[in-house]
């Protein structure tokens, strides 16, 4: 993986009307990729905007207002930018990720005809099986 890179970002700190301290960050990169489909290198593009709410313990999570995202302060009050932006990187990659333009690749897997005419093991049980207008 690619660990050398260009990423344009902005913070903007702040207390929104509900006296809740948050960061605001924008950033905007391509992260360099490989392809699980094609195993290629390709390059993601990434446009994060998001509201981090500043927290000092993690049980003032469930006190932010919807639409931020916690963000554990370290116990100096210090934050650090890159840590903060290379978090949020780290969050946009995709699980798996795909190439766009990349079609997944679908096969035809026919079943074998030795496997059509062999015998369920278990078909005998169904005759052992009461019916429900059985009356025995």
């Amino acid at each position: 993986m690619d660990t050398v890179g260009d990423v344009t970002y902005t913070l903007d700190f702040g207390t929104d009307e509900l006296q809740v301290p948050y960061a605001e960050l924008h950033a905007k990169t391509e992260l360099p990729l490989l392809c699980q489909r094609t195993l290629t290198r390709f390059l993601f593009p990434v446009d994060i905007v998001q509201r981090l709410g500043l927290i000092r313990q993690e049980a003032d999570e469930a006190a932010l207002p919807e639409g931020y995202e916690p963000f554990l302060m370290p116990a100096d009050g210090m934050v650090s930018a890159l840590e903060m932006v290379e978090d949020e990187l780290i969050l946009a990659i995709p699980v798996v990720p795909v190439k766009p333009g990349t079609e997944a690749m679908e096969a035809d897997w026919p079943i074998p005809e030795a496997e059509l005419e062999r015998v369920n093991p278990f078909s005998a049980l169904s005759s052992l099986k009461k019916k429900p207008d059985d009356p025995s």
